[in-house]
């Protein structure tokens, strides 16, 4: 299942959503080299999440296989920046084109619960406890971890309680059969977690691949955090906040869809 749209109205110019995409693209393009070596690989040694670096648990000179003939040597000194850097780093193309698909889709709507600058707070925390529960479930581990998508999960998480009524299109591949269906946000985004859940408790123990504790981590401190981050007042002129239905005084419908 792949999200394609929602309907939920857009009420605010989400300059929050569109600035962390464009830091995105603009990291993506000048410090990892649009995805071609020794940019890339060079990127993810120095700027990627490491948890057993991260924890002083690895030795100087370490290495660690990225690709058949690309290698990371560690330098065994714990480097805090790196739990805000690896928010922006990708490892290729489909995984930036899908994180910032997401972080577009879901995004806009979270900010307009919150503002712009409470939107960006938010999105960096959540991105801290993504990093912090991907750690905590591997302490010894030397594979970099990149990207934004436990930052998105925490997106996902206030998203499914501030919306959890609104229909979110998914394009479904069946075979050679490509269809589109319609669900509410709840269950699309209940079925993302459970996934994650199960690939998080089939990962212990693997050098690498999906940071699926990264998302369940990221996903659950949205959850908590939307409660702290949201403004009652802007969520009150919203048409589908909340599990009941809009008044019918509400028409969405002149709402500015941006």
């Amino acid at each position: 299942m792949f999200p394609i749209r929602d309907d939920n109205p857009q009420i605010l110019v989400p300059y929050a959503t569109f600035g962390i995409i464009v830091v995105n693209v603009v990291v993506w393009v000048f410090v990892q080299g649009l995805g071609a070596n020794p940019m890339l690989a060079g990127s993810i040694c120095q700027l990627g999440l490491i948890p057993g670096e991260l924890l002083g648990r690895v030795a100087v000179g370490t290495q660690v296989q990225l690709g058949p003939d690309t290698w990371c040597e560690l330098g065994g000194i714990s480097n805090w920046p790196t739990i805000f850097t690896s928010m922006f780093m990708h490892g290729g193309w489909f995984h930036i084109i899908g994180n910032m698909w997401f972080l577009w889709i879901f995004g806009n709507n979270v900010e307009d619960a919150m503002g712009p600058m409470r939107f960006v707070i938010f999105y960096l925390l959540c991105g801290v406890a993504a990093a912090a529960l991907q750690v905590a479930a591997n302490v010894e581990s030397v594979v970099p971890m990149v990207g934004a998508s436990g930052a998105i999960g925490g997106i996902m998480g206030a998203y499914v309680l501030l919306y959890p009524r609104v229909r979110v299109h998914l394009l479904i591949f069946l075979g050679f059969f490509v269809t589109t269906i319609a669900v509410p946000a709840v269950f699309m985004l209940g079925y993302w977690f459970l996934v994650q859940v199960l690939g998080g408790f089939s990962s212990f123990g693997a050098r690498g691949g999906v940071a699926f504790w990264a998302h369940i981590g990221g996903f659950a401190a949205g959850a908590i955090f939307v409660m702290l981050f949201r403004k009652p007042e802007m969520l009150r002129r919203h048409p589908y906040y909340g599990w009941k239905k809009s008044s019918p005084s509400t028409n969405w419908r002149r709402i500015d869809r941006r």
